[in-house]
């Protein structure tokens, strides 16, 4: 279900949690069958490899005891249903925002025209369905800390359990752990030089490690991270006391999400998060205002935070190929400092039209978007830093009228497209012979429709200048006829000639 946590990310809170009295009805065995809970996660057996200690009845006691709030919660979240997805709640905010700055006018007009009931009705139930999405994401979010304060709390009390069995042990360990235990204690020695001395650098690729200790969040000095290729499912929250961090690398491992508290990074200017299996970035990492470099490529993102392009306004490169990413923000036209970005392997429909508004790019990768990009921004010409492009594997039929402009281009991959415009004899003698045709294309489509609005012009000058003089005309016969003969009544007959 929604409301429950996630195995990966809180392993030991989503077996103690699994084994709590079930109020679902189950079908009838038979007596000899061994008791089985259908929600209980699909981890559990590796959990317990992991942690004997926690089938112990007075280990799960103790656990089970300190996270009454989280099954409290928990009961009230599956009524309330599911968090919303990223778009709802913005939908949501951007409503409401509409109809607070809806001005009293509005208001009064509507009561002029005898809609004023109406739509006060229709903006308080829009207004309270708003509220009421923000308020579920709002609660959803407030679980999540929850859930992350009691992992943490069960974590401890299994650690003192474990370390009282040692105690109460007597003999040598198991030899399968020797490895974990060298890992564990060269992690160890890390954190015991940071705390008598700052450390800039710290490598851990290639480690095998599956937890990162929170301690990790008190190194002082910390410049570099890399903690790449190795098994991590989560990234403490504690990373957040980083402050001085540069570069961190978290490549290579099995991160489902990154922490909210990234967003407190302010001094990070390269983040690689890429071959993971994020499905989402938090959108706490637009407020990383001093990023240069973000790379997510690899991943199973379907779309990227709303305002990125809006905070990010230092970032020089952006990678987010072979995700599964169907549209781009219109904020990301604010990203005035892009010069690389590749988007390849994903499912792009299209572009934004504020993306012409990247002065300074100067890569673009577009291709294999296959079926789904069909169409550039009729201004894609206003890309006047751009210098190789590749739209390779698309459906695109036609390149842009203002595709001649691109004076700084050198490199142009097409290949793979029902290319219509420009023809295929042009597209085989290279980038050069492309613009040449697309700028002369453009500029006879232009002289046509200036030819067009000076011929209307014309017609409408003439047909004016007839009207005026007819009427100057039947005026002036009038005034004669009356002239001469004033008591005589008027010929019809020569009022409609004229």
């Amino acid at each position: 279900m929604a409301a429950d946590p996630n195995p990966k990310k809180f392993p030991v809170l989503s077996y103690v949690l699994a084994r709590l009295p079930s109020f679902t009805p189950t079908k009838s065995s038979s007596s000899s069958a061994p008791a089985f809970d259908v929600e209980q996660p699909q981890s559990s057996i590796e959990i317990v490899t992991q942690m004997p200690h926690l089938t112990e009845p007075g280990v799960l006691d103790s656990m089970t005891k300190a996270i009454t709030d989280v099954a409290e919660t928990r009961s009230v979240l599956r009524t309330l249903g599911p968090r919303p997805d990223h778009e709802a709640v913005d939908k949501a905010r951007a409503k409401l925002s509409e109809m607070l700055s809806e001005s009293f006018e509005d208001i009064a007009l509507n009561e002029a025209a005898g809609k004023d009931e109406e739509r006060r009705r229709e903006m308080d139930e829009e207004k309270t369905w708003c509220e009421s999405i923000l308020k579920l994401d709002e609660v959803h979010g407030s679980y999540e800390k929850l859930l992350s304060e009691a992992e943490e709390r069960l974590v401890r009390i299994y650690e003192f359990a474990e370390k009282k069995k040692k105690a109460e042990e007597v003999g040598e360990g198991s030899g399968g752990v020797e490895e974990e235990e060298e890992v564990n204690e060269e992690v160890v020695g890390i954190l015991q030089q940071a705390l008598g001395n700052p450390v800039e650098r710290v490598d851990l690729s290639g480690r095998k490690l599956s937890l990162l200790p929170e301690a990790f969040g008190r190194i002082q000095g910390l410049l570099v991270l890399n903690l790449s290729n190795n098994q991590l499912q989560a990234i403490p929250d504690s990373i957040a006391g980083l402050h001085g961090l540069v570069e961190l690398d978290v490549s290579g491992n099995l991160l489902e999400t990154l922490p909210d508290s990234i967003g407190l990074l302010s001094n990070l200017k390269i983040l690689n998060a890429s071959t993971n299996k994020l499905t989402h970035l938090p959108d706490s990492i637009c407020r990383c205002g001093s990023l240069v470099v973000l790379d997510v490529s690899f991943n199973r993102l379907t779309y990227l935070p709303t305002n990125i392009g809006f905070e990010l306004v230092k970032l020089e490169k952006l990678m987010i190929q072979y995700n599964k990413i169907r549209s781009l923000p219109s904020s990301i036209g604010e990203m005035r400092s892009l010069t690389y970005l590749d988007a390849h392997f994903n499912e792009l429909h299209g572009l934004p039209d504020s993306f012409v508004l990247l002065i300074n790019l100067e890569y673009l990768n577009l291709s294999s978007n296959f079926s789904d990009l069909k169409e550039l921004p009729s201004s894609f010409g206003d890309l006047i830093s751009l210098q190789k492009l590749d739209l390779s594997n698309n459906q695109i039929h036609s390149l842009p009228d203002t595709f001649g402009t691109l004076e700084s281009l050198v490199e142009l991959n097409v290949d793979q497209n029902p290319l219509v415009v420009p023809p295929l004899e042009v597209v085989k003698e290279g980038v050069e012979a492309v613009k040449m045709y697309m700028g002369k294309r453009r500029i006879t489509m232009l002289e046509e429709e200036e030819r067009r609005r000076l011929e209307e012009e014309m017609e409408q000058a003439n047909a004016g200048w007839l009207t005026r003089t007819t009427s100057k005309l039947k005026s002036y016969v009038s005034d004669v006829s009356e002239y001469l003969n004033p008591t005589s009544p008027r010929d019809p007959y020569l009022e409609r000639e004229l």
